[in-house]
Formats: C-alpha cells, structure tokens, sequence
C-alpha cells in the first residue's frame, strides 16, 4: 500500500479543516488536507461572518479578499418579518451591530466589520490561501480508518476514483469532517447531545427582488404566511447576492412525509412567499439537512484532534457555526506548530480542549436558546396548524386593530422582535470569549464583572485569557489597529512609557526558550506606536510601565501591572512563557 507521511493530517476541507490548514501552511506546517467531496462547496450554506472570525483573516493577510467577496455589513442591516415580499410587513429589526444603538459598540471593539459570505465563496480564498502558502490537498479521498500509537496517527484512506488505497503517517492528525465524522467514530471521541431535532430544506435560487429589498437591505426574510404554522409553512429567504440570489430555507415535519422537492413544487412556494407572480425564478439546487445539538466531551485524544462540526453541532441561529469552525483552527495553529517544532511541550496541546471547548458549549446553547426564542413571535402573529387562510388573516386584521386585544398583541410582537436582539445582536457572545488554561497566567485578579449584559455586549479587558482589545493608533504615518501589532504566529509583550526593562527580559527569554518574543511599547511619540486617541490608555488597565504578554492567536496569556509588582522582569516573563509553552519550570 502507498504511504505518505506529513506532519498533520487534516481530514474534511469545509470552513473548519481549509482554516486550519490554511493557518498551519502559514506557520511553514508541512499539511495534507484531504475531502471526499471534488472540490469546495457547491452550493452557498453558512454565511453570516462575525467580527472575531474577520480578525482570523486579517491575521492570515486575506480580510480584504474577503471582503470583495463579501455583502458588507451596511446591506445586512434589517431582519424583515413579513406574509410575502409584496405582502404584508409585520416587524423590522436592524442586525448584526448596524443599527444606530449598537453601530457604536462593534466600532469600538474591532477594526474589522462584520459581513456576509456564503460558504461557496469563503472556501475557494481559503483553499487558495493554503495552497499558496504550500499545502496539499486530496480531492476525491475518503477516510477509511484511523489509528494512533505514541509516535504517529495512521489513516488508511481511499481515492474514491481509482478505487486505489492508500497510508497517511503522520506525526498529529485534526479532524474536521463535519456532523458525521469518521475522525470521531475511528478513534472514539465522546459525544453528548441529539441529532436529528429538526428537518430543513434549502432552495438555492435566482429570483430578482429588487425592488421589494434594496429599501429595507438584510441578509433575512422571515416569511410567515396566513394559514400556515411558522415553523412549518412558508419559508425564510437567505440573501445571497443583494438582490437576486437567494436561499429559500423551510423546515418540515418528516412524521407528515417527506416535502415535494420537485423544481415545480419549490417555485411554487417561493412564488407564494414573494408573493408576486410576475418575479422569474430559476432553481440551483435543492438540499435537506437536520438540526443537530451535539458536543464532543473533549476535543483531543493522544495526537488526534477535531474541530469545527466534529466537535460542535447545532442550529444556525446566532450565525456562529462556521466562525466557531474557523476560531477552532486559529485556536490550534499556533499550539501545534511550536510542538512540532519542539519548542513546547505535549501538554499544550491540551489546553485547546480547555479553552475551545466551553466556547462551542457555548455556541450550542445559545444557538439552541435563540431556537426557542423564536416561539414567542409565532405565538404573537396567532397563525397555528390547521389554521385555515381566511382565520389566519383574521388573526393579522386583529393584530393591527384598534382594540384592546389588538394593543395586547402588538405589545407582545414587539417584545418578540426585541427578545431576537440574543440572535442578531449577540456581540458579547460573538467575541467575549475568555480562555481558562494552563496557557493563560493568572495575575490573581479577577475578571470585571459586566456593566451591561455579557450576551449582548462586548466588554473589553486585558484580563488573562481574553483577547486583546482594539484601540486605533498611529504608527508613523500609518493608523493600524493594536490587534496589528501582535499575532501572525508569535509572541508580543506590549509595554509603555518606562517600560524598557521588558525588552531586556524579552530578549533573554526567547534566547532560553528558543520562541521569539516581539516588543512593542504604546503611548508618547517616542513610542512604537502612538496612544494618539487615548483610547488604549483607557483600556490597557496596566501602568505605563507594565506588559501585556500576547499570544500568537491574540489572547492575553499574562500580565504584570507594575514593573517589579510581582518580582525582577526576567524571572516572571520567563515563569509566564514555561508556563504556557507546557515547558518544566
């Protein structure tokens, strides 16, 4: 049988395994990639990209390939629930921070913005990306089986063309093969949760709706129709090129039998919930998939480790799939480049469980949570099973009537809409994230408490395990953001005014430890970078004189306050860097 070997073996080619082959290629990790699929998505799936997830690439060097292939944020402003787009409008909610109340916050937190890219078009930069930056993809190429021992993983794999078999040897392996992964069957991760809790339809469409969107632009249609239950009946339309390219997602109850997904039978519902007969409609492709609550118990055995969809199933309310998928690898990278390279130990491989695994607990809870929460809209629009269409559009002339019931009903509606602010203005979740491990020093504080909803809002701080706050400075003639001073696989230790004893101790720490520590001091025009706004200074909570040791990935893994607060700077930089490299002390 014909071997390859290469370090890391990544099996599944979606968001999840293209990110991180394409972050370790950056990081010079010799990586095969391998899918049994022929090519990138074929049809445009997950979408919506927050802010973190934008970060990643801006570290990788493609935000802005990106974002020409992107919907900016600007066009995905509005949630629309309506009967049709020609029909009745019932409610509006701005999303995704673009709105005039949270425009502000996602500003503040990020130098990057949300957008909109389907997964069609995400893949192909990514893959490209990796490629580029040496490594090698199998198309076509199935896992077969998978074993580990103390030195290797072993993956038996199949083209699924030729027929022929064949060996991967590789020193570690990531498992990145979506809902049904082989990876976790093959070496036996524990699962928690349920498959199968909900049966969906996506129609893949070309219909111009012009003229019913670019006056209230958004990435969702919310179609609810007289007659039919919310959940079951009519449809929400995904935008997937403003404004002629669509996604027409339905769900269905397969105890009632299987939908009618002829091209006839689809049109004919996406022509109901247009709801003008003169819109032309082409079909692209028609497809189920399931609901899935599901998370891993731990997300690495020996030398294996899976990410994205392997490790953590759910809705896609709250649109975190694939930014999780994504986050997983950046997470990952750098962990395992410098234990290939010998420059941490094993142990640090660990610590992605400890720290990625309560994030995608998360993300399913709050995914699942964000399900639940749409309840109370259908309930406020009064449309019910069996409901025919003269009482249902009873239930809609009540709603908007002068009476008490109708005032009742509409108080109702509008906490409904506002409770989906947890869905589509989820800023905490989307970037709060604080990492608990033994690659995070703990500086015997604790974290702030939150002044506002921690689910909602985003807050900012440079306690051990967040990451980094964004603040705009200037570096010559140049703004760049402070997430741009650090990451892109290494070590920074930011400093101010008087902080000067850090570059001493940076200098003799990386010689010990063979891991290069860069520095850069924030504040005065003599400086590195210059505090022109102030900002960094309210952020920072250390004194001028102080450090921020950060990770290659941009969390914050220690900090000392005070120079000399907690000893001599050589000696705590270097207990910090054993630490969190898993080297002894």
């Amino acid at each position: 049988m014909r071997k390859i070997e290469t370090d890391v073996f990544v099996v599944g080619a979606g968001p999840a395994g293209l990110s991180a082959t394409a972050q370790l290629a950056t990081l010079g990790v010799k990586t095969l990639a391998i899918t049994r699929y022929p090519g990138t998505a074929n049809s445009p799936r997950a979408h919506i990209t927050n802010q973190r997830t934008m970060e990643v690439f801006r570290d990788l060097g493609i935000e802005e390939r990106v974002m020409q292939a992107a919907t900016p944020n600007h066009l995905m402003s509005n949630n629309i629930w309506a009967t049709s787009f020609a029909g009745t409008e019932i409610a509006r909610l701005q999303t995704w921070g673009s709105g005039p109340q949270r425009r502000m916050d996602y500003e503040l937190a990020s130098p990057a913005s949300m957008c909109n890219i389907p997964q069609h078009l995400m893949e192909p930069i990514l893959l490209d990306t990796a490629r580029e930056r040496g490594a090698e993809f199998l198309f076509n190429t199935g896992l077969v089986a998978m074993r580990q021992d103390a030195d290797a993983v072993h993956s038996t794999c199949r083209d699924r063309l030729t027929g022929e078999a064949f060996e991967v040897v590789s020193r570690y392996a990531i498992g990145a093969d979506g809902d049904n992964s082989v990876v976790v069957k093959e070496i036996g991760f524990p699962t928690e949760g349920q498959m199968g809790l909900g049966a969906a339809v996506n129609v893949w469409l070309e219909a111009d709706l012009t003229k019913y969107t670019a006056h209230r632009p958004g990435v969702l249609y919310w179609m609810t129709q007289p007659g039919n239950n919310y959940w079951v009946g009519s449809g929400t339309w995904i935008s997937v090129r403003p404004w002629t390219e669509w996604v027409l997602l339905f769900m269905y109850d397969p105890a009632q039998g299987e939908p009618d997904l002829s091209e006839a039978a689809v049109i004919e519902r996406a022509r109901a919930t247009i709801g003008d007969p003169d819109i032309a409609i082409k079909v692209k492709a028609v497809s189920k998939w399931t609901i899935n609550q599901v998370m891993a118990q731990t997300m690495n055995k020996g030398r294996v480790l899976i990410a994205g969809n392997a490790a953590h199933r759910h809705p896609p309310a709250n649109g975190l799939g694939t930014n999780t998928c994504i986050q997983d690898g950046f997470n990952l990278a750098w962990k395992l480049a410098l234990v290939l390279q010998g420059k941490a130990g094993e142990a640090l491989l660990d610590t992605y469980t400890h720290e990625r695994q309560p994030v995608g607990r998360q993300v399913v809870d709050r995914a699942m949570q964000s399900v639940r929460d749409m309840l109370p809209i259908s309930d406020a629009l009064g449309f019910a099973p069996g409901q025919n269409e003269a009482e249902g559009w009873a239930n809609v002339e009540e709603l908007y009537g002068d009476t008490a019931r109708g005032r009742e009903r509409r108080d109702a509606l509008r906490q409904a809409v506002a409770l989906q602010n947890y869905q589509f203005n989820c800023h905490g979740v989307e970037l709060g994230q604080v990492y608990r491990s033994a690659a995070v020093v703990p500086d015997g504080t604790t974290l702030p408490a939150p002044t506002r909803d921690p689910q909602l809002y985003h807050h900012a701080t440079t306690y051990p395990g967040a990451s980094l706050p964004h603040a705009w400075l200037q570096r010559g003639l140049q703004k760049i953001s402070t997430l741009d001073l650090v990451g892109r696989g290494r070590f920074t230790l930011l400093t101010g005014v008087g902080g000067n004893a850090w570059r001493d101790a940076a200098r003799q720490v990386a010689q010990e430890v063979g891991v290069a520590i860069d520095v850069v001091s924030i504040g005065g025009p003599y400086c590195d970078a210059q505090d022109v706004y102030g900002r960094w200074h309210q952020l920072c909570d250390i004194a001028e004189n102080g450090c921020l040791l950060v990770r290659p990935d941009r969390h914050i893994a220690w900090r000392e306050k005070e120079l000399g607060g907690q000893g001599e700077p050589v000696a705590c930089l270097r207990r910090a860097m054993r630490q969190v490299l898993a080297l002894p002390a």
